[in-house]
């Protein structure tokens, strides 16, 4: 019996494509990001896809079909991490409504090529069956609704119970999204053997992550080089493209974001400048090369050590060539490394940069001078040519010692942020984080914040000096406090919100002493909080206040008075 299992399910599979294919005219070759749609199809892709449905969501549909461009249009699911509880039925309900209204504003639009329910929504193992029945109660919604566009899911590769779960408890679901990175290659291989039968879309991949690479002797992720990554990402579409089980891939992410490193991930750099990625992928979706292509670079190498002591004078080379024989310049960074490798892709800020540290540097070398504070850095290396094409590589430093910090003033307590005898402003809510476009803040006694958005998610922090992440020195000595006390109230009840203190981590220059948080679900009337600060150290609060609201299913209002350190 056991033997006829592989082959059985070689032949539902033919049959669920058989069923899919009428609904998916296409097979899927694009990528997901912000980057410049027009960009994206000049390099022959005929697809990207979305995580959430917002205010933009029309014109970037109207764009994507005058490009001649399908859509795979995201719906965003809570996630528990973020405070999304799929056992509570308000929220479950409100979430259903916010699918039910998508999916009837667009399904009939042009550009539309199916629906993504959820990314990465399942958690590690995807052990919660709620999840699953949720997912399954939206897809079969979906399919009432619009009857001419499949359904998918999108989970963080294969792990656990996950394809399980879906073949047994998401009939409606036709296609599995799999955002894969370390191992796409042998994702068809192992599909199989998870036996996954339904046919499948890659939604995101990439290079290794960060959280999938061994961190060297003093805690840094080494990484690829732009032209390394464009090999990566040819073997993963050439991978997937061999396997009829899967309908297509987007590579992530057409575009640039700050996780783990300044460029970790992206096909394209501030300023739209192309990296070799893009140029692969081109080649592969259209059958001919670039007219002009990226150069390549190879990886940074120093003989000084890689710990080393504080001020330490040092040179790194590279070597660059340019397949075109353009003129390249180099531009070469030093910055603070983020030692939060595992972000969910999440939020992160930028790091500081020390363009001081750069004394001397051409096109292949450049000579740094290290800060005189411990801790770990990264040397980046950006190769440019004049036609809006570039390179990366990066190299990890240590500077040994620790890092030099000078003490924070001392308030006087009690100290109050918000009321009627507010002192003058200590923190400012400058740390807007997540969908910063559906927060809304209106300061006074109460302060009222919105959260105007269904799905993903949203915070505050209040910060000193303001926007400032742990880079600048600044926070305050809030020694004797004993605890930080406030009202709350929410607009409509049933409000579960995240509040807390010093948030900025270790990995940071100027990084707060103490964390604290509190959870909480908010009704109509005005309650009391507090969160204990006893036994914390206090000697340096750089991010004061923090409020995150995780998507509920519908808009947030809260109310905040009496908020003061005592």
């Amino acid at each position: 019996m056991r033997t006829l299992l592989p082959a059985l399910a070689l032949l539902l599979a033919a049959y669920l494509l058989q069923a899919v294919d009428p609904l998916l005219p296409i097979r899927i070759q694009g990528a997901a990001g912000d980057g410049p749609k027009k960009h994206l199809a000049q390099a022959g892709a005929n697809s990207f896809r979305t995580w959430d449905v917002d205010e933009k969501t029309p014109a970037l549909l109207d764009e994507a079909h005058k490009l001649g461009l399908k859509v795979t249009l995201g719906i965003w699911l809570g996630h528990e991490r973020h405070g999304f509880d799929y056992n509570d039925l308000d929220q479950v309900l409100g979430q259903t409504d916010k699918v039910r209204k998508a999916v009837l504003a667009h399904k009939d639009h042009p550009a539309l090529l199916a629906w993504a329910l959820g990314n990465e929504m399942e958690g590690p193992a995807g052990h919660n069956p709620a999840i699953w029945n949720h997912i399954e109660a939206l897809a079969n919604l979906v399919k009432r609704l619009d009857s001419k566009h499949p359904t998918l899911t999108v989970i963080a590769e294969i792990g656990g119970r996950k394809i399980e779960a879906i073949d047994q408890l998401c009939p409606s679901i036709d296609i599995v999204g799999i955002n894969a990175y370390g191992g796409v290659q042998s994702l068809p291989q192992r599909y199989r053997e998870a036996r996954g039968t339904k046919p499948y879309i890659v939604t995101e991949y990439g290079p290794p992550g960060t959280w999938e690479v061994q961190k060297n002797a003093f805690g840094a992720v080494p990484e690829m080089t732009s032209t390394q990554k464009a090999d990566w990402y040819g073997k993963a579409f050439r991978a997937l493209h061999a396997d009829p089980l899967c309908l297509g891939s987007y590579a992530f992410t057409w575009g640039h974001k700050q996780e783990g490193t300044k460029t970790w991930f992206g096909m394209l750099l501030p300023g739209d400048r192309r990296l070799a990625a893009a140029d692969t992928l081109q080649q592969l979706w259209t059958g001919k090369r670039p007219p002009n292509r990226c150069p390549s670079i190879q990886p940074l190498r120093t003989q000084a050590a890689q710990q080393l002591d504080p001020g330490t004078t040092l040179t790194v080379q590279t070597t660059t060539s340019d397949p075109d024989n353009d003129k390249l310049q180099t531009q070469w960074l030093l910055a603070d490394e983020s030692t939060d490798y595992e972000t969910g892709g999440d939020f992160r800020a930028d790091p500081r940069t020390f363009p001081e540290a750069i004394l001397k540097a051409d096109t292949g070398q450049a000579t740094i001078q290290l800060p005189g504070n411990g801790g770990i850095y990264r040397l980046y290396a950006i190769v440019t040519d004049p036609h809006g094409n570039a390179a990366t590589a990066n190299l990890p430093l240590f500077v040994k010692g620790p890092r030099k910090v000078l003490p924070a003033p001392k308030v006087k307590l009690p100290l109050v942020l918000v009321g009627k005898k507010a002192a003058a402003p200590r923190w400012f809510p400058t740390g807007w984080m997540g969908n910063t476009k559906a927060l809304a803040l209106q300061e006074g006694a109460p302060l009222r914040i919105q959260y105007k958005s269904a799905g993903e998610w949203g915070g505050i922090v209040w910060q000193h000096p303001p926007s400032d992440w742990g880079d600048r020195p600044g926070g305050f000595d809030l020694t004797g406090a004993k605890r930080l006390a406030f009202r709350a109230k929410g607009e409509a009840g049933g409000e579960q919100v995240t509040f807390s203190l010093g948030i900025i981590g270790k990995e940071k220059p100027h990084h707060d002493t103490a964390k604290a948080e509190l959870k909480t679900t908010l009704t109509t009337q005005w309650q009391d909080f507090s969160i204990d600060l006893s036994g914390k150290d206090l000697t340096r609060i750089k991010s004061g206040f923090c409020i995150v609201f995780a998507g509920q299913g519908r808009p947030l209002a809260v109310q905040l008075d009496n908020l003061r350190y005592e």
